[in-house]
């Protein structure tokens, strides 16, 4: 019978996508007509200057803004097309988010953190808290569950904000300058983690401004003024260095 049409089909498949702002008499274009494939299993880094368009495209990709024209498919469905209600509800099962601004609730211990979304996304108490905790165990806070996010330092804060991005098991994780408050030794530990995560399968794509982490990504994609202007495969699944441009309109 073969495999089904959806495990055949990309990731997240964007097409001609437009999104603008708009502050009284003004008009600011921050998308202008994007293209974009994402295969499973990809880790893609977006980089670019300020206002060239990377949270916007990050957010409208994912579903957390409306866009003005094209097409927007993640895991084979049109999340522009969802209902607001069908939308949140496929964000949590299929998606997680990792942000530059941790929040998190700070009277939450880091298990009730992580387990929140996984409570409003219907899973039982039981079930959510056996999953915060085990995620949080695989990012190496397991001694720190009951710790509220003023006992932790900025790197442990961080970690739990992955794994209340992981805890739902999400086939794509967006992540919007995820070492943004951090040092540079902290930061290496947070993107080496999402690394591991990447390996053992997870598709990620990441917003950032280190050029260090681009280049770390299998694929980078470079933006400016709302535009695609460079998109290069570094390296192949596995680690192989060789970059190329990735084929089709960008």
């Amino acid at each position: 019978m073969g495999e089904p049409v959806a495990s055949r089909s990309p990731m997240l498949a964007a097409s001609g996508v437009h999104k603008a702002y708009r502050t009284g008499a003004e008009t600011v274009e921050a998308l202008r007509g994007i293209d974009l494939v994402v295969e499973r299993g990809e880790f893609l880094a977006v980089m670019g200057p300020s206002g060239s368009g990377k949270t916007t495209l990050l957010n409208c990709l994912s579903g957390l803004d409306d866009i003005d024209g094209g097409s927007v498919l993640v895991n084979g469905e049109d999340i522009i097309a969802m209902s607001d209600a069908r939308r949140t509800k496929h964000r949590a099962q299929a998606m997680g988010f990792v942000f530059q601004a941790f929040n998190l609730i700070p009277v939450f211990s880091a298990t009730e953190n992580v387990e929140l979304p996984l409570l409003l996304a219907g899973a039982s108490p039981k079930d959510a808290r056996r999953a915060a905790q085990e995620t949080l165990d695989r990012v190496g806070l397991g001694h720190r569950l009951s710790h509220r996010p003023a006992e932790l330092s900025g790197g442990e804060q961080q970690r739990v904000t992955v794994a209340r991005a992981l805890a739902g098991r999400p086939e794509i994780v967006w992540a919007d300058e995820p070492t943004g408050n951090l040092d540079s030794e902290t930061a290496a530990q947070v993107v080496g983690l999402l690394r591991e995560l990447h390996r053992e399968g997870l598709t990620l794509m990441l917003v950032t401004h280190d050029h260090e982490i681009g280049g770390s990504a299998e694929r980078l994609v470079t933006m400016r003024d709302g535009t695609i202007v460079d998109d290069q495969i570094q390296r192949a699944p596995g680690g192989a260095d060789g970059a190329r441009r990735r084929p089709g309109k960008t």
